[in-house]
Parts: C-alpha cells; structure tokens; sequence
C-alpha cells in the first residue's frame, strides 16, 4: 500500500507509469529510501525514492549539483567505452520542474533514481568474487574520475575525513557532556587519548605534499557496490552523497573496514571481531589492480593507515553520538552507538596487531600490478 504523502511525493518526478507500490529498503544509518513500482505499459518500471537527510547534509541543493555532475561524468565516460550507463551508474530522474529534487511541503527534500534491476547489494561478503570485484569496483571508480574537474566539487559535510578534526570534535562532545553519558565510557575515551597522534597521519602527510587529492566516494561500505545477480560483476557504486575532494587511502580503508571485517558493524560479542585477512587481501588485490596506474607508489605505501586511521575516525564518531543523544546515525535499540564505537575500536586493536602483515600483501600487490600480472 502506497500512503498519500509518498503518492503526493512521487507524483512530482518524471517518473513512467502508475505508482502501485512503494516498498521501504531497511539500509545505511542517514537516508530513507523506498523502492517505487510503478505500472508502465511496456511492463514495471522501478525507482528509488529518497529522502536527504538534512540534520546531515545541511545543503542538500549542493549534494545534488554534486552527484549530478559525476553522474553525467560516468555516463559519458561509459558510452565512450561501450558500456552501459543504466546500470554501470546512477541516473538522476528529475522532478516535474526539471530539478534533481523535490521540496514538500514539510521542507524535506526527495530525489529519484532509476532502479538498477538484477542487481542486489549486499551487507556481508556472499563469495570471493563479489569482494574482488568489490575492490575493483571503488579503484576504478577514483580512476575514472581521475580527470574530473575536482575544484567544480562542493564540500557538502566540510572536514568529513578531517581526522584531526573529529578527534577534537570528538573531545569536545565529551566535555560537553549534554547527555551525561561520558562518566560510563571513561576507558572508551582514553582510548583516542591514546591515539591523537595515528589519527593525523595521513593528513600530516597531505599537508606537506606526499599525498594528492582526489576525487573520492567517501563511503565505500561494501553495500554500496551493485553486484550483478547472474553474473557477479560489480555493477555500479551506490550512494554519492559524499562525493568529495578527499585522500584514495580513506576510500580504501573504509571499505576494508566494512567488508574486511569479520563480523557485522555493530557486533556486541567482541571476541568476534577481527580484521579478515583472506578477505583483506582479496579487496586488496581488486583495488589496487583498478588503481595502479592513477595512484602514486606513496599513496599504494599508505593504504593500510587509511584502514586504520578511518576505522579509528569511525569508532570515535559513534562514540561522540552516544555521549550527544544519538543525533547523527539511526539507532535500533538502546546503546546502539556505543555498540558500534566498541565494536570499531576492537577492529583498530586487531589492525594494529596485524599491520606489518596488511603493508606486506599491499606492497605484493604493488609489485604484481607494477609487471602486470594483478
């Protein structure tokens, strides 16, 4: 059943077809999405309908310049080399006045995608193949966008991966303490204490000209690949709201940080949570082999301080949530932030244990993509 309000909605965007039913997609922690079928006479037409979550992205007409000037620069790079734009990107369906979104009557803003059909995302590793491809996928991604006119971007969540800053964010909600939750996490935060200093790593090295900027996603989670149903190819990168100037180190370690793990996001049972190193080296070899000839021996060098430092951003991002009364990432149940931060603190523990091993399957695959053979 389709209620009035989505109905209201749908009926502003170019979309073919009757609307006969809007089925709510349960996934990410920021917007909320509906798969729209609607009846066309040449069969269903599908759509994605979302909601732009603006307690987080404060601009949200600068969100949609963004993601509609990559789009349209994928698009054109895959016809030129014979690809298939409807399903190899995203395409934005615009509303009835010919915008990228549309504004309702409460203030909240929607956009449309086409629905990229016999395809599915997925929020754990099915095979081998979907994880190489995976990491094939977000290194060819910043490759074909390795020309894109990166000074055109607009910052839409200014200092996203400011590690820096969100550690000093981060502290400051703790001596705020709004909610009066920092007392019970005391051992929590004396653990980014401890790692100020890992956590300005890569931009130190940014700041003083040893590391590029590019054009990155900046929420490579493994659910945002498409992987195709009958053939296992990745498809598509999902989610471009946070297209941005950024380090390749980040895009990369996000996505060992999601899909390398070997347990899910927000695990309680931290015994179970460890850095999977077969998965590792697989994503790994994907990515790097995509990526060699646009990225700098340097930033291959740092790949696995992107895994880290990113994992450690992201523990301290849920952590600051919890102590401000969950604002930012949607919960499902009490402590849910807490959960998560735990659960990513454990997983910078076993990476830091297992570095030497991370920067010796990068640089095996350095060398392989060097002689041609990733």
């Amino acid at each position: 059943m389709v209620s009035d309000k989505i109905r209201e909605i749908a009926a502003n965007f170019q979309i073919a077809g009757n609307l006969k039913d809007a089925i709510p997609i349960v996934q990410g922690h920021i917007n909320d999405t509906y798969r729209l079928v609607c009846a066309a006479p040449d069969g269903d037409r599908l759509y994605a309908l979302q909601a732009i979550n603006q307690y987080v992205f404060k601009q949200p007409e600068l969100v949609m310049e963004n993601i509609c000037a990559v789009t349209k620069f994928l698009h054109d790079k895959i016809v030129a080399a014979g690809g298939d734009p409807a399903r190899e990107t995203l395409t934005v369906v615009p509303s009835v006045d010919g915008k990228s979104f549309y504004i309702d009557g409460d203030g909240e803003y929607w956009r449309v995608y086409d629905y990229i059909g016999g395809a599915s995302t997925y929020d754990t590793v099915q095979n081998e193949r979907h994880l190489y491809n995976a990491g094939f996928a977000f290194g060819k991604f910043q490759t074909m966008l390795a020309d894109f006119p990166i000074e055109t971007l607009h910052d839409t969540i200014p200092d996203f991966h400011n590690t820096k800053k969100r550690l000093s964010d981060f502290f400051e909600a703790v001596e705020r303490d709004e909610c009066g939750r920092a007392a019970s996490v005391a051992e929590e935060i004396e653990f980014f204490r401890r790692r100020i200093k890992d956590a300005a790593y890569l931009l130190d090295m940014q700041e003083a000209g040893l590391l590029p900027t590019r054009v990155t996603h900046n929420d490579t989670k493994y659910n945002n690949i498409m992987i195709d149903d009958a053939t296992g190819e990745a498809l598509c990168v999902i989610d471009l709201d946070t297209v941005m100037p950024g380090l390749s180190a980040y895009d990369y370690g996000d996505a060992i940080r999601f899909a390398a793990s070997s347990a899910v996001e927000d695990e309680t049972d931290l015994s179970k949570v460890y850095l999977d190193m077969s998965l590792f080296e697989l994503f790994t070899g994907g990515f790097v082999s995509a990526s060699t000839g646009l990225l700098t021996d340097t930033e291959l060098e740092v790949l696995p301080w992107g895994a880290r430092i990113i994992t450690l951003e992201l523990a301290s991002r849920f952590l600051a949530d919890h102590i401000n009364g969950d604002k930012y990432f949607k919960i499902h149940r009490e402590n849910h932030n807490l959960d998560r931060a735990r659960c990513q603190m454990a997983l910078v523990l076993d990476m830091e244990k297992r570095f030497s091993e991370m920067e010796a399957i990068c640089r095996k695959y350095m060398e392989r993509a060097k002689q041609g053979k990733a």
